[in-house]
């Protein structure tokens, strides 16, 4: 993409903005088999993907926060110190009171902490590859909220690392590390190396099929053209130990990921998640 393109963008099309659309509803019961870590002042827990974290219109047990504070009573407040997004399964960490979320997010603003996603990639990326380019708002189709590799000084600086764990049967399950924190890094990055996520609705092989997928819901057609209902991806640790905690939190690689290792791949992914 060239300064020029970048100064002029706009297609000729509609841009559309993400509509949440209704969610499924939190039971108590399935909170609490969430949790990873809980005392007076912190609640981590393993988010599936297929939940949004920030409250929704649909009711307090249709986000993580609302269910969480329902959990609690429905009384204080609940800090969201890391947020993921609805499709990214894996470790979010909630503080309980003031001090702890202004401590920890104070924390997460000058990146004194460290995380770790896995990922399942298409293609096969043959060595640990570090990308560091710039993000922007893309106008280059009618998704309102993607991202997307921009000219130097038109973007934010961003670098991600990505590390082949397995790379077998044209897909990579792959350890990613962020040394940046800007919105769908990951994804972005890994469309710009020609390796999308598997499942990515707006950054895999063709961002319309998001907007199907909100019209119509999961079809057959979306089901062979992305291979799984959400984007790859899952914040599998979150160390606090930079921001003056004791803690590391972990969350193994879901089910759907596992099986899709399994199956696509023809290995078990445990055998390769220590290196």
């Amino acid at each position: 993409m060239s300064l020029s393109d970048y100064d002029c963008p706009i297609g000729p099309w509609p841009r559309h903005v993400r509509r949440q659309g209704s969610v499924r509803q939190i039971t108590p019961e399935e909170l609490r088999s969430w949790i990873i870590h809980e005392d007076d002042r912190l609640l981590v827990v393993n988010k599936p993907g297929d939940i949004v974290c920030h409250p929704s219109k649909d009711g307090p047990w249709s986000s993580l926060c609302g269910a969480a504070r329902e959990y609690f009573g429905g009384g204080g407040l609940i800090h969201l110190i890391f947020r993921l997004d609805r499709e990214t399964s894996g470790v979010v960490v909630l503080a309980k009171d003031v001090e702890m979320g202004r401590r920890l997010q104070m924390a997460a603003q000058e990146r004194r902490y460290a995380k770790i996603y896995l990922t399942i990639l298409t293609g096969e990326l043959a060595a640990e590859t570090v990308v560091d380019q710039p993000l922007g708002a893309d106008f280059s189709g009618p998704i309102a909220v993607k991202n997307c590799v921009v000219p130097l000084g038109r973007g934010q600086t961003a670098i991600t690392r990505y590390t082949p764990l397995i790379a077998r049967n044209g897909f990579t399950l792959a350890r990613v590390i962020t040394e940046t924190g800007r919105k769908h890094q990951i994804r972005a990055h890994a469309q710009w190396l020609g390796h999308s996520l598997v499942g990515d609705k707006i950054y895999g092989p063709d961002q319309k099929l998001f907007l199907e997928f909100i019209e119509n819901g999961w079809t057959p057609r979306l089901a062979e053209k992305l291979l799984l209902p959400r984007q790859a991806l899952h914040c599998a640790e979150i160390d606090l130990t930079l921001a003056g905690e004791t803690h590391i939190f972990r969350a193994p690689l879901p089910e759907d990921l596992v099986a899709f290792v399994e199956t696509r791949m023809g290995v078990a992914p445990s055998l390769f998640m220590n290196q």
